[in-house]
């Protein structure tokens, strides 16, 4: 069986006792209540307040939770708001495109898929939840650069990396399409991640007007373009779908 870590176990319940109380705590209430030497808890309380978990009452020396755990909290809470808000929209534009959907959030150096509906046919696929696609190439990871400004920064500052002959490396180049994204509101790419597929996405906004997602759909090259350009009624569904979801979201305008 796996050991826990000590270490951990204690912050967690620090971090629990905190959260439980209607007031701040002094380091000798919190070791107290948690069977620990002052010493021992100073040492967590001082980590836990560098990484932003926990702040200290300049006045009176007390501790209570800090900013960085409400970050952390939204940002779970949005994440799982946006995937509910999405769910009817996204079944619908699998439904109307014959495609599959992702869904995809900013995480770290790429874009993590959240929700994924599969292509409604008898097909063989797999489920992508969980997977990451890059910013630099595939078309939500662009509309979120386009769109996001930590996800922009990511992109420009990281390694664009040629996955194939189309994908875009250049900064200047790069930079020139998220112009483009902006211009027209929505992202593509045509075989610029994966040799024969092609791919559509546009921004969802939450009720701050922020970018908090992207939706789109990906297909084999054949059925998603037509004449060497994206089919521009799956580009009209996949942006319908964005407004929708934005819209559930609070943003009355999109």
């Amino acid at each position: 069986m796996a050991r826990n870590i000590q270490s951990l176990e204690r912050a967690a319940a620090m971090l629990r006792l905190l959260a439980g109380g209607e007031r701040r705590l002094g380091l000798s209430d919190i070791a107290s209540t948690l069977g620990l030497a002052k010493g021992t808890a100073h040492g967590i309380l001082r980590t836990l307040q560098q990484e932003g978990f926990v702040e200290q009452d300049e006045a009176s020396g007390r501790y209570q939770l800090g900013a960085e755990l409400l970050r952390l909290g939204n940002s779970y809470l949005d994440v799982h708001e946006l995937r509910a808000r999405a769910l009817v929209w996204t079944d619908d534009l699998a439904r109307s495109s014959g495609e599959s959907v992702y869904l995809g959030v900013v995480h770290q150096q790429g874009v993590l898929i959240v929700h994924h509906v599969f292509r409604p046919d008898d097909s063989r696929q797999v489920l992508e939840v969980g997977a990451m696609h890059p910013l630099h190439s595939s078309a939500l990871g662009k509309v979120l650069s386009a769109y996001d400004p930590v996800a922009h920064s990511e992109a420009t500052e990281g390694d664009r990396k040629a996955f194939t002959p189309r994908t875009v490396t250049g900064e200047r180049e790069f930079e020139g399409v998220l112009d483009l994204i902006r211009a027209r509101g929505w992202a593509s790419d045509v075989e610029e991640t994966w040799e024969g597929v092609a791919s559509v996405a546009a921004p969802i906004h939450d009720r701050r007007r922020l970018p908090v997602g992207a939706v789109g759909i990906t297909g084999a090259v054949e059925r998603v373009c037509e004449d060497g350009e994206l089919r521009s009624e799956l580009v009209a569904a996949v942006r319908d779908c964005a407004r929708a979801v934005s819209r559930d979201l609070g943003a009355l305008r999109f």
